[in-house]
């Protein structure tokens, strides 16, 4: 696990995408896994940008998103397939056969999962998987108590999720109560992980993840675990770090490359 300290959200923003540009020259046919939310609006944005003014070339890509909400329709203001069209997708040339989100209106959930499991396998499995975190250490929707070994499945959004998720909707009964999620087992197995946290709001989780024990409580201190994970953070979301981490991109590039040799 590389730790990466930037200054501000904007740097946090750039150095993940150069990050993601990096591994797409490398590889245009790549497999890329998806996150909502605000904290990768920034990375998508200079995805854009670079699309736009370079020729970034995303024809090829293969992406798979973490979640959907279950009960909310694609075109819903708040589902993550709007989301994902109107931050990145409806801005870039991508072919929509090979875009996967989970579908949380399906008729058969379980039969649904299992199907975006095999989807998975059959692209070669995911090259990079972008993260967040939340505020209580959970990653996608997997809750805190969610086992390790978890693939894709219904999950039920815990209070505090529901609670920070109500910003969204017009109130807290309109939330909803259930997510399909990739599990954490499945997010494992991505050949790399790249997880953007951002804010002081978000710092005891994030110490949580980095520095505390292995625990099925905090999700996203599985990440210590993973071969090549990357971590970027700002100095807000690092305030509580006491460990030795990278704390720019200058010091970190070294270390970086060696990771990405093994």
């Amino acid at each position: 696990m590389l730790v990466i300290i930037k200054e501000d959200y904007e740097a946090v923003s750039a150095e993940a995408a150069r990050l993601v540009v990096e591994r797409l020259l490398r590889k245009p046919n790549m497999v890329l896994g998806l996150a909502t939310g605000s904290t990768p609006v920034g990375m998508y944005r200079e995805l854009i940008r670079r699309c736009r003014e370079d020729g970034l070339d995303f024809t090829k890509v293969t992406t798979f998103n973490l979640d959907e909400y279950v009960g909310l329709p694609p075109d819903h203001e708040q589902s993550y397939h709007r989301f994902m069209r109107e931050q990145l997708f409806d801005h870039m040339t991508i072919d929509p056969r090979y875009v996967h989100i989970p579908n949380g209106m399906a008729m058969d959930i379980e039969a649904h999962c299992g199907w975006y499991e095999d989807q998975i396998e059959r692209a070669g499995g995911i090259d990079l998987q972008v993260l967040g975190i939340g505020a209580n250490g959970h990653i996608a929707f997997n809750e805190p108590g969610s086992s390790l070994g978890s693939r894709t499945r219904v999950k039920t959004l815990t209070q505090q999720t529901r609670e920070d998720n109500a910003r969204f909707f017009a109130s807290m009964e309109e939330v909803p109560r259930h997510a399909i999620t990739m599990g954490i087992g499945t997010i494992m197995e991505a050949r790399e992980l790249l997880m953007l946290v951002t804010g002081e709001a978000k710092a005891d989780a994030l110490k949580a993840a980095c520095e505390g024990p292995l625990t099925a409580m905090v999700p996203a201190s599985m990440i210590q675990m993973h071969r090549k994970a990357y971590v970027i953070v700002d100095r807000a979301a690092a305030s509580k770090l006491t460990g030795e981490h990278a704390t720019s991109l200058e010091a970190a590039s070294l270390v970086r490359r060696r990771i990405d040799k093994r």
